[in-house]
């Protein structure tokens, strides 16, 4: 069975990241999931920007947790080489309108060196989606461990990212141990025999960032749960190549 297929940054290789424009081109095929990060708003809001400092990804400036949705909504997403889009940044509440039913969404817990603004946002998005249809197709993913402990103990998927090369058993065991789904680890760490310790802790296991089918290729035995790339359109056309039809969700 092909891995599943999910757009990171809502397809970033398409228009700016997390935007709109993003979104309805990586649409354009069809795709198994959407993968984007949540800042938490001054406001309690949780809008999708990569980056929890403004000034790097929009035209404003700041930091998100100290202006509200609206000021941040008032200004635009620039594009990957600095310049201003048309976009503005996205709301979560939109995500969840634009989104295919069938998509697992992959949201992202972003708060740069404040384990404690971590753990707000994780509240605030799990309440937000607590009753929401969403939930259950949706998983809370970051690179907080602590984080990603709240959003389990709050009965979610969680999945904690990494990027380093950690004691895999170590990092295995404590995920089981505090309730997680899986972990995503970056393709350039990934072994047959890494893949095969977290299976047997029982835990899901994904991958990112994979923007080209050569990366892609030496990954498709190693079994796989799910790839995330900017680039999604290119990996499902190798994808398909490889393994044949991809049974993908519309």
């Amino acid at each position: 069975m092909p891995p599943a297929l999910y757009a990171h940054r809502l397809g970033r290789a398409y228009g700016p990241d997390s935007s709109a424009a993003a979104l309805d081109r990586a649409l354009e095929q069809p795709l198994d999931g959407l993968e984007t990060d949540c800042c938490l708003t001054a406001d309690g809001e949780l809008t999708l920007l990569h980056d929890p400092l403004l000034d790097v990804g929009t035209t404003v400036s700041g930091w998100a947790h100290e202006r509200t949705a609206a000021q941040i909504r008032a200004g635009r997403l620039r594009h990957r080489d600095g310049t201003p889009s048309d976009e503005r940044p996205l709301l979560l509440d939109e995500l969840l309108e634009l989104a295919p039913p069938g998509a697992t969404l992959q949201l992202e817990v972003k708060a740069h060196a404040d384990p404690a603004l971590a753990r707000r946002t994780v509240r605030a998005l799990c309440e937000r989606l607590r009753d929401d249809p969403a939930r259950e197709r949706t998983e809370v993913i970051s690179f907080w461990s602590g984080a990603c402990e709240l959003a389990a103990e709050l009965g979610f998927r969680t999945r904690v990212v990494v990027i380093a090369d950690y004691r895999i058993h170590a990092l295995a065991a404590w995920a089981r141990r505090v309730g997680l789904h899986g972990v995503c680890v970056e393709h350039f760490l990934l072994s047959g025999a890494l893949v095969a310790t977290l299976r047997a802790f029982g835990l899901s296991v994904t991958t990112g960032t994979v923007n080209h089918a050569a990366l892609l290729e030496p990954l498709l035995p190693l079994g796989l749960d799910a790839v995330t790339s900017d680039s999604p359109h290119e990996l499902r056309g190798a994808l398909s190549r490889a393994r044949g039809a991809l049974p993908l969700a519309a």
